[in-house]
């Protein structure tokens, strides 16, 4: 209608957290304003929060916690609203598949165009997310990379990837120098993929191989990308993976590449 303005859309997980606050300082006998001189902060603050405008840090909801006397409820929903987050930091076609690669015994990937998130260092995963809770999300992932025993990893980057600048020099060289470790350590083989045409082999992909031997496959794809277990695609990859194998730089040589590249093209 002319003259009427949208409404933000509120998040229900903040809006949830928002409502155990009021609950808490309702019980506490407070008002807004009390409760914000108590925190140490703008009445306002005190009504975004409640009214789910604003996610607050997790020292923040301690001290509602301690100023209410809450008894640890209000540091619980905080962090009740932190796992709610984490599910909605992947795209929806990619919330199946965290799973699937954390229980995975094998992990093949064909990255085209950026390094393959398990082996993202912490800067150059920044760059690519800008988003906090994203980075953080994307760290946890790499927990299997400690599991005992941790999956059996195949990666076979494009060249490209090395040549790529993702933020600074010095991001890149020391992304490129954990590539070089990462690839020393047992049940790792990372390969770079020469910069030639390789027949049916178009955007990244990563086939997950369960514990009982079933397949499971992320496709990276113009709308982002699906998570799949179609025969057929199934096959298809494995048949490009096979191929990228043969074709690619073995795992000494990828490793000479990654070396050069980073001591001459990055290195300040």
């Amino acid at each position: 209608m002319p003259g009427s303005s949208a409404r933000p859309k509120i998040d229900p997980a903040l809006l949830d957290f928002g409502t155990e606050v009021k609950r808490g300082r309702e019980a506490a006998g407070l008002r807004q304003g009390e409760l914000a001189q108590l925190v140490n902060v703008a009445r306002s603050y005190i009504s975004h929060v409640e009214c789910g405008r604003t996610k607050c840090r997790r020292d923040f909801a301690v001290r509602l916690d301690q100023a209410l006397k809450a008894g640890g409820a209000i540091v619980a929903a905080w962090e009740g609203l932190l796992e709610k987050t984490k599910l909605i930091r992947y795209p929806r076609h990619f919330l199946a598949f965290p799973k699937v690669e954390a229980t995975a015994d094998q992990l093949r990937v064909y990255e085209s165009h950026f390094v393959y998130g398990l082996f993202q260092t912490e800067a150059y995963a920044h760059v690519l997310l800008d988003d906090e809770d994203a980075v953080s999300a994307r760290m946890r992932r790499q927990e299997i990379l400690s599991r005992n025993p941790r999956p059996m990893i195949s990666v076979v980057l494009e060249e490209s990837v090395l040549y790529r600048q993702v933020g600074s020099a010095e991001v890149m060289y020391d992304q490129l120098k954990s590539l070089i470790e990462m690839s020393l350590q047992e049940g790792v083989f990372l390969q770079v993929a020469k910069n030639v045409y390789y027949r049916g082999v178009r955007g990244s992909f990563t086939i997950a191989t369960l514990a009982d031997r079933s397949e499971i496959a992320y496709i990276v794809k113009a709308n982002g990308g699906e998570t799949s277990r179609d025969p057929s695609e199934l096959a298809n990859m494995s048949q490009s993976m096979q191929l990228l194998n043969a074709k690619s730089h073995n795992t000494e040589d990828s490793r000479s590449l990654i070396r050069r590249v980073m001591n001459e093209r990055w290195r300040s």
